[in-house]
């Protein structure tokens, strides 16, 4: 009786914190996140549309700055338990056989391999789209949200789908649930860009015709436009400090300018693991006046250092173990600014950054060539409001938000 009444406390922790009934869950590692406002972007825009799917969080945000979330999405989302609690309650209810067989044969024979919290996870989220009555859960990448989401459709038969992004399928960690068996598995793999879809299929060749190209899209209405107004011309770059930002390059190229003699201020605006080498860098080559790291901003601070920009930059470029952008939000945000954006011919840039119609693109890791296209656009107002233009055009055609999440609801069941 102590364990029966144990259980249903167990499934009864999520009851009251569940939406209205859903066609479908989210599955998310962490959710919301500061470094993928693109997810929580994608929720919000479901709810304005009276979708209201269950959503579900491996684990807790960050300390992370704040932002706008909405209170009333935040609540939703049901946060998994720990290891700690998470694995002695499933065990029980494994050795009282109240799961179905199969499940139990599986756990029994995983044991205590690699990743084998993904399968006590599964558990903990089927049994709970079980009492909903949802059969299907989307991911957004191929980690550990998707690989949970894998072994809820082999215990539940609760079909999944889940949208790759970037690193996580050009530069996939190896475990044994791999991309490839997850592209197999899935009922529908969407990509951010027409590049990725290419990459996928080239590599994926029997799962082509489940893979989707939907954009990532942003509310545009909530950008306003940069007027090019500021008396000291200020250059805006957006990221994680990591390698494959091609920050390192930024900040050579802002040294030839100085050198040929151009006032400007650069924003480098968020965190990573990189901050102390680039600090180091900016310190060396004396730019402390002129080149600003700084640091993770609210998404209501990051339009206006967009609206107060004079241009955009995103130098990406590919790490030696393949990571790389493809489809970088903080592009289309700059655009929906009116912005010129001057990046890389990386992933699926190419697809935002039109050369010498919305921007200009370099290749990559090369900064005397990034100084060169930041200074055509200094020394060329009428230009740079001309390619600012076009690019708001282009986000307004490809990157809407409500059109892009209305095609991602068509692939699931």
């Amino acid at each position: 009786m102590q364990d029966s009444l144990r259980h249903a406390c167990f499934l009864s922790k999520s009851r009251a914190k569940l939406p209205p009934m859903a066609g479908f869950a989210y599955v998310f590692e962490r959710f919301p996140s500061f470094g993928q406002t693109f997810c929580y972007r994608e929720v919000a825009e479901l709810d304005r549309q009276g979708v209201t799917p269950p959503i579900f969080s491996i684990r807790r945000p960050k300390s992370e700055p704040p932002q706008d979330w909405d209170p009333k999405i935040v609540a939703r989302v049901h946060y998994l338990p720990e290891e700690a609690e998470l694995v002695p309650e499933i065990d029980r209810l494994l050795k009282q056989r109240a799961l179905p067989a199969r499940v139990v044969d599986v756990m029994a024979e995983w044991g205590r391999r690699t990743d084998f919290l993904r399968l006590y996870q599964a558990i903990y989220v089927g049994l709970r789209l079980q009492e909903k009555g949802i059969r299907h859960v989307h991911a957004h990448f191929a980690g550990m949200a998707a690989r949970t989401a894998f072994w809820i459709d082999r215990f539940f038969s609760v079909t999944f789908s889940f949208t790759g992004h970037a690193n996580d399928i050009f530069a996939p960690r190896q475990f044994e649930i791999s991309l490839e068996k997850l592209m197999e598995q899935a009922l529908a793999i969407v990509s951010v860009s027409d590049f990725g879809v290419r990459f996928l299929q080239e590599r994926f060749p029997g799962s082509t015709a489940k893979i989707h190209r939907i954009y990532n899209g942003i509310q545009l209405n909530e950008f306003q436009r940069s007027d090019f107004s500021s008396s000291i011309l200020s250059i805006v770059a957006i990221g994680r400090l990591i390698e494959k930002k091609g920050f390192a390059d930024l900040i050579r190229a802002c040294e030839l300018l100085r050198k040929r003699g151009y006032d400007f201020r650069c924003q480098i605006i968020g965190e990573g693991p990189l901050e102390e080498d680039l600090r180091a860098q900016i310190d060396d080559g004396g730019l402390l006046g002129q080149i600003d790291l700084a640091g993770p901003h609210p998404q209501h601070e990051v339009r206006s250092r967009l609206a107060g920009a004079a241009l955009f930059v995103l130098p990406c470029i590919a790490e030696p173990g393949g990571a790389m952008d493809n489809l970088p939000t903080v592009i289309m945000e700059a655009m929906a600014a009116g912005l010129p954006v001057v990046s890389t011919q990386i992933g699926g840039v190419p697809e935002m950054v039109v050369e010498n119609e919305t921007g200009l693109l370099v290749s990559p890791n090369d900064p005397s060539a990034l100084a060169e296209a930041l200074e055509r656009l200094m020394v060329d107002p009428a230009l740079a409001r001309r390619l600012g233009q076009a690019g708001y055009e282009r986000a307004c055609a490809r990157f809407s938000i409500e059109r892009n999440v209305c095609e991602l609801l068509k692939l699931f069941p």
